[in-house]
Order: C-alpha cells, then structure tokens, then sequence
C-alpha cells in the first residue's frame, strides 16, 4: 500500500528577459513525474545535479510551489491544501536536508532546534519533556545528552548532520526525505551517517525517500530505485534489478562512475 502517492508533478521556473522582465521561457525542473512510495519501504531517487530530485523533494513537503500535479497522503491531496490544513501533516512529513551547515539556526541551542518542533506540533509537553526527548533523541544519533546547550558552530559536519537526524526524528514522522543527507561531508564519516540512517528506517520502521548522486549509496539504502535525468524519470524498478541489469543509457553512465576494485 502506498503511503505516498506523486502524479504527474510538474515544478517550471520562470525565465525574465528584456527590459521589462518579462516571463519569455521556463524551466522544466521536473516535468511530469509519477512514483509511489510504499508504506515501510525506502525509495531512491538518483539522478547527477540538476535533475530534479531535490525540487521533487521540496514539491512534495511545499517547500516551494509546483506547476500541476498531485502529491497524496494517506490518500488526501496534499498540495492543493491552504497552509492552515496542511500544518498539522508536516509532523508526519520530514525531511533531512543536504547542507548540515545551513540547516540549522546558528542563534539556537542544540536543545532549542531538537524542541522546536515538539513545542510545535506537542504543545501540551512541558518544557522539561522537551529537553527529555532532545536528550534522548540526541543520545540516539550517537551525540551526548550534555551536548545540549552547546551551538551548531561547535560540531563537526558529521555530527551537525546527526543533530538534523534528531531534529526531524524529535515529532514521530511516518515519512522521512533524506536530501542528499552525506553529500556534504567528509568520506571517512559518511558511512557513519548511512548507517545511523538505515538503522533508524529499521527501528522506526519509516517510510522514506533517500536521494543521493551516487547509484551505489542509494542501492546500499533503498529497496526500488528511480532514476532522474533533465527532469524526468528514464528509469524505475528493484534496487539491485536497476543496478544489475539498467535498462537506460544514462543508469549505464551512472553505474561506470561507481568506483570499483580491481
């Protein structure tokens, strides 16, 4: 059963030209796109920059405005809702984002960014449930509980990337978008945070959309694949099936970039 369901979305970009600015073209970041993510299960999206995955991801949590298109939950249309309905979805609906150094609030404790959230969507908790739950959670990435009232600036990538994990683990979501969440750091940490990410899918038992550059990291975590190329999807089936035998030039030139060992 799927948990969410896209259909023929659509994300265009206006170009202005000319003295007056005129709207004379546009982008077709993503040009109609349809996929479902089944509910317990992980869909990767892969596809190089400026294929469309990001824009999908943010289409579908109305980050930014679509062109035409359904994104349903549970079976409700999402993105035609007035922001008044929709607030009370975003809880379900998260998202890890790519930058672990943009993403979070440079003026915030670790404990405010992880409670901010709860003091949103939980708003009978009390303040010290709150710095309970950001304690645990925070402990849960692999970070210490006393780690709370320090600063973004004071982490590494790595762990700043830990924190984003808490943060959209913090309001129990049943969807989780993972944004090209490794692409960011250092080598030597990234399997750290895939491992943290697939063992959180685990445990959790989340629906989610990992979406990465690289064909080997989404296959390791994902159980179907699609494939993104100019906005568009060239290519959709089983992880390894994708991986395994591709079926579109471009899966091809994707895999012969996967470093391998002789």
């Amino acid at each position: 059963m799927a948990l969410v369901s896209v259909s023929g979305l659509k994300v265009h970009f206006p170009v202005y030209s000319g003295w007056w600015r005129r709207e004379t073209d546009s982008v077709k970041a993503v040009d109609d796109v349809s996929f479902d993510v089944e509910e317990g299960r992980t869909l990767g999206l892969v596809g190089e920059s400026g294929s469309g995955k990001s824009t999908v991801a943010r289409a579908l949590l109305k980050l930014i405005k679509h062109t035409a298109g359904e994104v349903r939950y549970r079976d409700q249309e999402i993105l035609s809702l007035p922001e008044g309905q929709f607030r009370p979805l975003r809880k379900d609906l998260q998202m890890v984002f790519q930058d672990p150094f943009g993403s979070l609030n440079p003026r915030m404790t670790i404990e405010q960014i992880i409670g901010e959230p709860l003091g949103i969507h939980f708003k009978d908790m009390s303040r010290r449930d709150r710095a309970d739950a950001a304690a645990a959670l925070l402990e849960r990435v692999g970070l210490a509980a006393e780690s709370l009232d320090r600063y973004p600036h004071e982490f590494s990538g790595g762990q700043r990337q830990r924190i984003g994990i808490a943060r959209a683990l913090a309001v129990r979501p049943k969807f989780l978008i993972c944004d090209e969440p490794v692409s960011a750091l250092d080598v030597s940490v990234q399997a750290q945070i895939l491992n943290l990410l697939k063992d959180i899918q685990d445990e959790f038992q989340l629906t989610s959309l990992f979406i990465a550059h690289d064909l080997a990291v989404v296959r390791h975590m994902s159980d179907e694949i699609i494939v993104m190329y100019r906005g568009k999807i060239v290519e959709h089936g089983q992880a390894d099936a994708v991986c395994e035998n591709p079926q579109h030039d471009y899966t091809r030139k994707l895999l012969s970039a996967v470093p391998r060992l002789d």
